[in-house]
């Protein structure tokens, strides 16, 4: 008789998204490397926007289960992938420039990696399937969101961009799979892959969701107060 080999399911689903949360926090702060660089950020600003990015969805996912202290906070491994992912790009950033939008390819890769991650965290918690498919949507748009805010851009979530759908959607494959015993690790790809794809997809044929009819007049009211804005201010002085 072979001996009975057993199989720590808990351990393997922890490992899984260690793993998953470490690729999207590497990926992710090279996102966030990208654009300080692009803003001509020194080597220290740099480095803090390559963690704010790479962490932020993630902490706020931690706390909102009850993971505290969070594990970006916790695990060394985190913070040391942000500063190599913020030092690669830092000094060979010549190089990554080659690659055609760098910034929103390594965006949508930790988008998907993160999404999938952070639902399968939530799952691990107990949490109910739709909710852990929408905590595993704000874990991948949390790190955007944060580096544009800094950044004193948009967030892409809050634009019509197709991003928090992409997550959304990976995230959900993720818990889909779960639901009916799928191996993780392959609903894991699944849905990482969707996102992905979903993302980049977006970019290339230039996909929005509905924008209300109302932006345009929006658009000009604004640009039309910019116009005015110099001349009243002369008037004054």
């Amino acid at each position: 008789m072979f001996p009975t080999v057993s199989l720590d399911v808990s351990a393997a689903l922890r490992t899984l998204v260690l793993t998953l949360d470490l690729l999207g926090t590497f990926v992710f702060a090279l996102s966030g490397a990208v654009a300080g660089v692009r803003r001509r950020l020194d080597l220290f600003g740099v480095l803090v926007l390559s963690f704010v990015a790479a962490n932020s969805g993630g902490i706020l996912r931690d706390l909102l289960i009850g993971a505290a202290p969070p594990a970006a906070i916790r695990d060394w491994r985190y913070l040391a992938a942000s500063l190599l992912a913020g030092v690669l790009i830092f000094f060979w950033y010549p190089t990554i420039r080659q690659l055609r939008s760098p910034v929103l390819v390594f965006d949508a890769a930790g988008l998907a990696l993160f999404c999938v991650a952070g639902a399968q965290k939530a799952l691990v918690f107990g949490l109910e399937p739709v909710m852990a498919a929408l905590l595993g949507m704000l874990t991948g748009v949390g790190g955007g969101i944060a580096r544009d805010v800094l950044l004193s851009e948009i967030p892409a979530v809050l634009r019509s961009d197709v991003y928090a759908v992409a997550a959304l959607a990976g995230a959900s494959v993720l818990v889909a799979g779960d639901a009916l015993h799928l191996p993780s690790t392959a609903s894991a790809c699944a849905g990482a892959a969707l996102c992905f794809g979903l993302r980049l997809a977006a970019i290339r044929y230039d996909w929005h969701l509905p924008v209300a009819h109302a932006s345009e007049q929006a658009a000009v009211d604004a640009e039309a107060a910019e116009r005015r804005q110099p001349t009243s201010t002369k008037d004054k002085s």
